[in-house]
Formats: structure tokens, C-alpha cells, sequence
């Protein structure tokens, strides 16, 4: 895995929370408005769910991909069957992270794997949608639209992906630093008790 931080289950699931709710108040507000040719746009919250997985494994990947996918199926404008989003997000979740495990946080191969998991989830929607029929996903709109969401996404996954190592590295820091508060150096340990260094 990137270096998971070392944080209680419950510190780092606020954690995932909050990248998640970040990722889909900036899909809604922002990415879906952004007048960008060919009709499509950055699927910020699937780069979040591929950066969460990168950094805290596949369990985590999995869980906050079907969360993130299952607000993504209800959160307007939805218009397509509810969890297909759910089910390519806990996918793509799950296999990012059982792939993390031999990634180095501070190389660039992250943003190479967000690159590939956007491609996948790209992919892997727009097969859904057609096994399910949806008139949308026909094979000319799928081949002309994939290649720009790709594109889109894969400008916009070092932001994406920044920001969520920020997010655990900041995190990180801040576990070390309260678990260090009530940690005592052995020097001044042993002149508060009025022992030397010798034995």
C-alpha cells in the first residue's frame, strides 16, 4: 500500500468521509457545470474513490467506492438506474486497492494508477449501461465520449489525487503529534526520576 497512515478505524473513516463529501459537493457544484467540449466532464468523485483505495487498500477502496457510488445514483441530476455507479465504484475501489500494495506514495505512479482506474470506471459504466439498455450508452456515443472523460479525468487527477494524500498525510501528522504529546524523552525521564545515563 502508499504508506497507510497508522490511525484509529474510526479517525480514518472521517477521513474517507470527508474526501468523499468534498468530491461529490465539487462534482455537483462545479465539474458538471464546467462548459467543456464533447458534453462530458471530470468524474472528480471517481478519482477520490481511486485515490482512497491507493492509499488506504482495498477494503477501504471498496466501501467508499460503493458509498460514494450509491450518493453518486441519487444525488441529481441522476438520471440512469440507481447503483450502477455504486457497482463500478466499489469495483474499481477494490481493485485499485489490491493493486496499491507494492505502489510508492512518492513516485509518480499513483497518478498513473488514477489514470488507468478512471479508464476502467469509464469503461466499465458505459458497458453497464449498455448491458442494461440504456439509449444513451449506444456504441458510437460510447466511443466518442470515452476517450474525452478519459482525457478530462486524467488532467484532472493529480488535483484529485493531491489532495486526498494531503488529506491522510495531514491526517497522519496529526495522530503522530497527539500520540507524541504524551510521550516523555528518555533524557528528561531520567532527570525528573534523578537518574544518570550510567548504570
Amino acid at each position: 500500500m502508499l504508506n497507510p497512515p497508522e490511525a484509529s478505524p474510526a479517525g480514518r473513516a472521517a477521513v474517507t468521509a470527508v474526501v468523499i463529501v468534498a468530491a461529490l459537493i465539487l462534482q455537483v457544484s462545479v465539474a458538471n457545470r464546467l462548459p467543456l467540449p464533447g458534453g462530458v466532464q471530470p468524474d472528480l468523485v471517481l478519482l477520490a474513490v481511486v485515490a482512497l483505495a491507493l492509499v488506504a487498500g482495498s477494503t477501504t477502496g471498496m466501501v467508499a467506492g460503493f458509498l460514494a457510488g450509491l450518493a453518486a445514483d441519487i444525488i441529481p441530476p441522476a438520471d440512469h438506474t440507481i447503483g450502477r455507479y455504486a457497482l463500478v465504484y466499489c469495483l474499481i475501489g477494490y481493485l485499485c486497492g489490491a493493486a496499491s500494495a507494492e505502489m510508492d506514495r512518492q513516485s509518480a505512479v499513483p497518478f498513473l494508477a488514477v489514470a488507468a482506474g478512471a479508464l476502467a470506471g469509464t469503461v466499465l459504466y458505459a458497458g453497464t449501461g449498455m448491458m442494461l439498455g440504456d439509449p444513451r450508452a449506444g456504441w458510437a456515443t460510447v466511443s466518442s465520449m470515452v476517450p474525452l472523460q478519459v482525457l478530462y479525468d486524467v488532467i484532472a487527477s493529480p488535483f484529485v489525487v493531491w489532495a486526498v494524500l494531503r488529506a491522510t498525510r495531514r491526517y497522519e501528522r496529526g495522530e503522530r503529534a497527539r500520540g507524541d504529546r504524551l510521550a516523555v524523552p528518555a533524557a528528561r525521564y531520567r532527570a525528573m526520576t534523578g537518574r544518570s545515563g550510567n548504570l
